[in-house]
């Protein structure tokens, strides 16, 4: 199909059927509810479609495992307090190694919150969420083309790494209109899943997350740990832009990425000199390369919707050696251009 004008909620919902997708369980919550209906419609017209609004998120995310552990290429999707109510479940796919793909549509908390767009699930979707050692690959699109691609991305990197992974896309993401396109992009035949469970008296595989034994769960753990070190060697994804003569490079990702392009440009025909660093994958986050991207700057700038959540991984990646400032909005408010570029206005005149 050629390009077509459509909601991110839709684009993503349609970019997993034409990934293989052939199973969604979810609940409806806003501002997600859009990518439920699609799914709803699509799935079910597919001879081997299967598609539950379940009772409750946590049922959603259980009936994930189940059709993750048959083999079937299965995603749900949900927003905020519906994404705290699987967490349970999501620690438990990645204990089990069960490819799964979860989208959160982010909204702004904590508690119910508002249904207005946020960046507030940075910390739950990147630090585990759930209990235990665990990752899950998060990628977070920037626009309407971009999440289709990494949704397909998603798919085949849960199947690649048996682990679940996560696009973190915010709620102006998700209602939004861009024209996109949709390729047929379903790799599901590449991966042979012969650990899955087939109920037939050929197949003993057995899956769980369960150890009793604290040596066999340490050696599990370590099992895990090197599959999270070699998804960190090599699904780093970011982007520059402008930073080959920055004095100050802004930080941002999703929505607020664009609004920082937006800033940037105004504040390069005032003379500042401003460049973008837009993590893709905020983890694993690209640390190695944005300490790199700030060596000639003076400062940094971090720009989220949220009261600040990926500035820590920043800070981190930066180990001191640049200033660090931040700008952002809370409660679905969204941070404006003239805010962020008075930010860096300010920066310039300290430096």
């Amino acid at each position: 199909m050629g390009k077509k004008l459509m909601k991110g909620n839709v684009a993503i919902a349609e970019a997993a059927i034409h990934a293989g997708c052939k199973c969604f369980f979810g609940y409806p919550i806003t501002p997600q509810n859009e990518l439920i209906e699609h799914m709803s419609k699509r799935l079910l017209k597919l001879e081997d479609g299967v598609f539950v609004q379940s009772e409750s998120e946590v049922a959603a995310i259980n009936m994930v495992f189940g059709a993750a552990g048959a083999g079937a290429r299965v995603m749900t999707s949900s927003s905020g307090p519906g994404l705290s109510l699987k967490q349970e479940g999501i620690s438990f796919l990645a204990g089990a190694e069960l490819p799964a793909v979860i989208v959160n549509i982010m909204r702004g908390g904590p508690g119910l919150g508002g249904i207005q767009p946020a960046q507030s699930d940075y910390f739950q979707a990147t630090k585990g969420g759930g209990h235990g050692d665990y990752y899950t690959l998060v990628y977070a699109p920037a626009n309407i083309q971009e999440a289709v691609n990494l949704v397909q991305l998603a798919f085949d990197k849960a199947d690649e790494y048996r682990n679940p992974v996560m696009i973190l896309a915010d709620g102006v993401i998700g209602q939004m209109m861009e024209p996109a396109e949709v390729p047929d992009n379903d790799n599901s035949a590449k991966y042979q899943k012969d650990w899955i469970v087939t109920g037939t008296p050929k197949s003993h595989n057995i899956i769980r997350s369960l150890y009793l034994d604290p040596n066999e769960l340490s050696l599990h753990n370590k099992h895990l740990q090197k599959k999270y070190q070699m998804i960190t060697d090599n699904e780093v994804q970011y982007e520059t832009a402008q930073m080959e003569d920055a004095d100050i490079m802004v930080v941002a990702y999703g929505t607020t990425s664009r609004i920082v392009r937006s800033a940037i440009k105004e504040a390069r025909e005032k003379g500042i000199k401003v460049g973008l660093f837009r993590p893709i994958t905020l983890w694993p986050f690209p640390n190695n390369e944005l300490k790199e991207a700030a060596k000639n700057t003076k400062a940094v700038l971090v720009a989220e919707m949220s009261a600040g959540q990926m500035i820590y991984d920043v800070k981190l990646a930066l180990e001191g050696s640049k200033p660090v400032s931040f700008v952002g909005e809370t409660g679905g408010i969204i941070p404006t251009t003239t805010q962020i570029l008075n930010k860096i206005m300010q920066i310039s005149e300290v430096d």
